[in-house]
């Protein structure tokens, strides 16, 4: 009784530093964007930040994207007007960082992602962001960093720009099914990674806020940005295939404190920077300059070491590789060139029965294993009988 409660109290300890890691990574875009956190409003009232999208709703319109009808001019709340209830309803849900909306592009009804970036605060995002937009990298496989689809200058104000992004939604969001799949995720975050380390950029906050999924394909029903469980309109939930039935490409966002290096610099030194990751080792005791590049190895290792290994049963084989990864010793963690070269040959090793095998949360209870589980078998036999790859593998 005494270790099921004490496996309670860590779970919920690991909910609420993950809590608290999420409100502060938050506040700290929203305080670069908009100088200080949105007060808390009620959804029948426009937050602060809110207001500036409602006050541009033209200019987008008039650059082929429409954001919600709650920043429509003359908005009126529907719940006023139905007799839905207001949590019911599309146009109450607030988004959660003010500095990014979504919103539907008019030319092919495709949904996108705006963001605001100040250049004051992040002079180097967008220049790295188009970089790996360009014909040259964008075509590439292994690139994995988000697409810009083009950059909007905010008029009457020199400082911001708007990105033009895909719709993305988080890397684990939904549930991983089986082994193959958090496989092949890992190898794309790690070739992503090595893209970007190949070409002489730093990502310098790649942590599970900055990883996300292009789910278009996966998903048969449009989902809600805010809430992606449901349908864009609020009907019901929004239904999806398995990522083994439909594979995504999982991509990096986030360039505001990225760098690119000159070719001939392979050891650059910066001042620690602190991202949404606070446990880097190097950075707690000293604020002497550091290589970047193995940060960047210390926050995908921890960022599988804290969503995967501490969380599900079964990828013990990630260990030895993850735990280098997040040497406290910089100089003793593997390159990505490493890392992408002992992960291959451990992805060799893994045979077709583990890699179709069931995603088990550590702290699953039986209800839900059994109800999960017999889901699990009934789509496993139809995969293998109609010779679907145990790693799902993009066309």
């Amino acid at each position: 009784m005494f270790s099921a409660m004490s496996k309670r109290t860590a779970k919920t300890t690991s909910k609420d530093t993950e809590l608290e890691r999420r409100r502060a990574h938050i506040e700290r875009l929203e305080r670069e964007t908009f100088g200080e956190p949105s007060k808390a409003t009620g959804p029948e009232t426009l937050g602060e930040n809110e207001l500036w999208w409602h006050n541009h709703y033209q200019f987008f319109k008039d650059h082929g994207y429409l954001l919600r009808p709650r920043y429509a001019p003359g908005w009126i709340p529907s719940w006023k007007t139905s007799k839905k209830e207001c949590n019911a309803c599309e146009d109450a849900e607030v988004p959660l960082f003010g500095h990014i909306l979504d919103a539907t592009r008019t030319e092919d009804g495709s949904f996108v992602t705006l963001k605001i970036v100040k250049k004051s605060v992040h002079p180097h995002e967008v220049d790295i962001g188009l970089y790996f937009s360009s014909k040259s990298l964008a075509s590439d496989p292994a690139n994995h960093c988000v697409p810009i689809h083009e950059v909007l200058q905010v008029p009457e104000d020199d400082d911001r720009v708007i990105i033009v992004m895909p719709l993305l939604r988080l890397y684990s969001n939904p549930r991983f099914d089986t082994v193959g799949e958090v496989v092949e995720c890992f190898r794309q975050l790690f070739e992503g990674l090595h893209f970007m380390h190949t070409h002489h950029v730093a990502h310098r906050d790649c942590m599970n806020l900055n990883t996300m999924m292009d789910a278009k394909s996966l998903y048969i029903d449009a989902y809600h940005p805010s809430r992606p469980r449901l349908k864009r309109d609020f009907s019901g939930f929004a239904r999806h295939y398995t990522r083994t039935q439909r594979p995504p490409k999982y991509f990096f966002i986030d360039f505001g404190i990225s760098r690119r290096y000159d070719p001939s610099n392979s050891s650059p030194l910066e001042d620690p920077i602190w991202g949404g990751d606070k446990t880097v080792p190097e950075f707690q005791k000293s604020n002497e300059p550091r290589n970047p590049f193995p940060t960047d190895v210390y926050y995908l290792g921890n960022l599988i070491r804290e969503d995967i290994l501490q969380t599900k049963v079964g990828f013990e084989f990630m260990e030895p590789l993850i735990t280098d990864m997040v040497r406290d010793d910089p100089n003793k963690r593997p390159t990505m060139d490493e890392v992408v070269s002992r992960f291959d040959e451990i992805r060799k090793g893994l045979g077709n029965w583990k890699l179709r095998s069931r995603v088990v949360d550590k702290e699953e209870g039986a209800v839900s294993g059994l109800f999960r589980g017999a889901g699990h078998w009934a789509r496993r036999v139809k995969f293998i009988a109609g010779g679907v790859p145990a790693i799902p593998a993009r066309s």
